[in-house]
């Protein structure tokens, strides 16, 4: 999966992460952008020298996981000037999720001053929920999961937008 967000971020192929996907690209940007070898999520990867995806510091200590899984719809505030802001056309989203780990902030400044947008975020701005690299045509991640508000009559405008971005880059090929 690394390697395939690699080719991806490299070689211009439009690229949609979800959840995984999101904490995957930041994975794979820290390793070959930042130079960060070993990096990885320590849910995957608990030895991990640069836990990129991590427990809350709050959560480290909790021994009953119930507690600690981020479940339902949560808002996120849309960086303006964004391939998000673009996709979404408003400032203010709800989306659904359903995960434990997060965005660890001990890297938020390395990624931003490389090149990799932090585009959307919890209304507080502590939590990462969305990533992108403008660089990129369409190279965009997100923490939660648009699969859950989308339907076959009315697709998720980032499913809708990707499969547009893919569309034209065949077309272009």
């Amino acid at each position: 999966k690394i390697s395939a967000i690699k080719y991806a971020r490299e070689n211009n192929v439009p690229f949609f992460g979800i959840c995984l996907g999101m904490q995957l690209a930041t994975v794979e940007f820290s390793r070959n952008v930042l130079g960060l070898e070993g990096a990885h999520s320590a849910e995957l990867d608990p030895a991990t020298p640069y836990p990129i995806i991590d427990l809350l510091p709050e959560q480290k200590d909790i021994e009953d996981l119930g507690g600690t899984l981020r479940l339902g719809l949560y808002p996120c505030s849309i960086k303006e000037g964004t391939l998000a802001q673009d996709v979404y056309g408003k400032a203010e989203i709800e989306e659904r999720h359903r995960h434990r780990y997060e965005f660890n902030n001990d890297y938020r400044e390395q990624l931003e001053a490389n090149g990799m947008v932090i585009s959307g975020t919890s209304p507080d701005g502590r939590l990462v929920e969305m990533v992108e690299i403008p660089t990129n045509d369409f190279f965009i991640a997100c923490q939660f999961h648009p699969e859950f508000l989308s339907r076959p009559n009315r697709p998720h405008p980032i499913f809708k937008s990707f499969i547009e971005a893919s569309l034209k880059y065949q077309q272009n090929k």
